[in-house]
């Protein structure tokens, strides 16, 4: 990677409290690969973009992953009471994306509705699949890993 590169990064990774729970989820893997691989960093929470408060009620997808939900063959719900907030990740991932839209690489958080990577919360369990913002990222040819992917020493 560059100096000019940029990578995104799921804010909730550099110790930002934004996840659903008000929480955080540093990763020392992930400063580790950040700062061997240089560039700049891009730190975004799709689901504050879209306008969702910190904390929220957890969400899942509902009837396939993310490039479904994307697609319009999907969605995604509150895990309480099925309520719809679709188009808030929808809008969060554009906007992640318009944070950084020449990014080169995304380092995302494992599992989430919205950046979870070739894992996610659908219909209520752990399925293969991307969350909306990866399925966005992998759709205009961003690679995208997880946090739990990156090597423990960078």
């Amino acid at each position: 990677m560059t100096a000019s590169a940029r990578t995104l990064v799921s804010a909730c990774l550099l110790g930002r409290t934004c996840r659903y729970d008000g929480q955080s989820k540093p990763s020392p893997a992930v400063s580790a690969w950040l700062a061997a691989h240089g560039g700049q960093v891009v730190a975004v929470c799709p689901e504050e973009l879209g306008g969702l408060p910190t904390p929220r009620p957890a969400a899942w997808l509902a009837g396939g992953d993310g490039a479904a939900v994307r697609e319009g063959r999907a969605r995604v719900v509150r895990g309480h009471d099925g309520g719809d907030v679709t188009a808030a990740f929808l809008a969060g991932a554009q906007a992640a994306l318009a944070r950084a839209p020449d990014a080169t690489a995304a380092v995302l958080k494992a599992r989430s509705p919205s950046c979870g990577c070739g894992q996610t919360w659908i219909d209520g369990r752990v399925q293969g699949g991307d969350g909306v913002f990866a399925a966005l990222l992998r759709a205009r040819g961003v690679p995208v890993t997880t946090d739990e992917d990156l090597p423990a020493r960078g």
